[in-house]
């Protein structure tokens, strides 16, 4: 039966969730050292993935367009989405340079967060292996707009995350909601190693989202993309 799969940066590479294109879940959990192995697997029908994919050569005053329509939606939890800068900047691999690149490349002059940087490697790795034929397999999406699309267009009360450590309550709140969602709570209950439990649960967001995709129902932010100059689609679905 085909599978699709969510995706979500840990620690040890990629935590992926892969699940039934329908019916029970039957979640299967892997962590894998790099996403081409998940690409490779053919059962993966959709890939699912929290990381930018599409980069603009330069940002305007609201940002890259996906995060800016994204925002509105998450209220407290807005701040989990980060501001992407140009595809130079990504590509610059010292802080300080891609600080310079970014302002150099974007109205008015923006440097680039710490957080946002410390996924430069991560968002390079799948540059580097997007094009657009592969598109049809490949999304990008956020695991607190889909937390947000699964639970009525509502974001959820609790951050996930605070001062950088897991919130057990958060944690919670976005498992039960999972469980709600067909899933076992004793499988999301502890990560597998080189991963944390935030990133598990992101994953197991991201393939219901996956699900969404390929039952032709998820939708683009926005919705007629802009592509960027290597012709990949820029879009969160959700």
């Amino acid at each position: 039966m085909a599978r699709v799969v969510g995706v979500d940066g840990c620690p040890a590479g990629w935590i992926a969730v892969s699940i039934t294109a329908e019916g029970p879940l039957d979640p299967k959990i892997r962590v894998v050292a790099d996403f081409a192995e998940l690409v490779a697997d053919a059962e993966n029908r959709i890939l699912a993935v929290d990381m930018p994919i599409g980069l603009p050569e330069t940002i305007g005053p609201e940002g890259r367009g996906p995060e800016r329509l994204v925002r509105p939606r998450l209220g407290p939890r807005q701040s989990s989405v980060f501001s992407v800068p140009s595809r130079r900047a990504v590509m610059t691999e010292d802080y300080r340079a891609a600080c310079a690149v970014a302002s150099a490349t974007s109205t008015p002059p923006r440097m680039v967060a710490k957080q946002c940087f410390h996924i430069f490697p991560r968002i390079r790795e799948i540059d580097a292996l997007m094009t657009p034929a592969l598109e049809t397999r490949v999304f990008e999406v956020h695991p607190e707009l889909a937390f947000w699309r699964l639970n009525g267009g509502a974001p959820m009360a609790l951050p996930k995350k605070v001062k950088g450590s897991p919130n057990a309550s958060g944690l919670d709140e976005r498992r039960a909601l999972l469980a709600r969602c067909g899933y076992d709570p004793a499988r999301l209950a502890r990560p597998p190693r080189g991963a944390g439990a935030d990133d598990l649960l992101d994953a197991a967001v991201n393939a219901l989202i996956a699900r969404r995709i390929l039952q032709g129902v998820a939708e683009s932010f926005p919705a007629e993309p802009a592509r960027d100059a290597k012709g990949l689609r820029i879009a969160i679905w959700a």
